[in-house]
């Protein structure tokens, strides 16, 4: 088991507010639109707490890939602080 952490820094003139939604918030449904013949989808496994951190959620991949899923439990949200944590199960 490894830690991997990640930090993206991006110059825009979009709102971080609107970024973050779009990128972290509604990534489920981006994600699907920008890559289908990638992810295939993205499912709601099990739904612990309000929503946010507690869920596990997997992504299934298209054809033709290594794997055919990830899942990802959803460890923290900070909405103000634009921060986002999660593990790879």
């Amino acid at each position: 088991m490894g830690v991997v952490t990640y930090e993206m820094e991006v110059a825009t003139t979009i709102p971080p507010a609107k970024m973050f939604k779009a990128f972290v918030l509604d990534s489920d449904n981006l994600i699907q639109k920008i890559l289908p013949q990638a992810i295939k989808s993205v499912t709601i496994v099990t739904l612990e707490g309000d929503g946010g951190a507690g869920i596990i959620k997997q992504v299934n991949f298209g054809e033709g890939y290594q794997f055919k899923y990830t899942k990802q439990r959803i460890d923290g949200i900070d909405q103000e602080n634009f921060s986002y944590r999660y593990t790879v199960i």
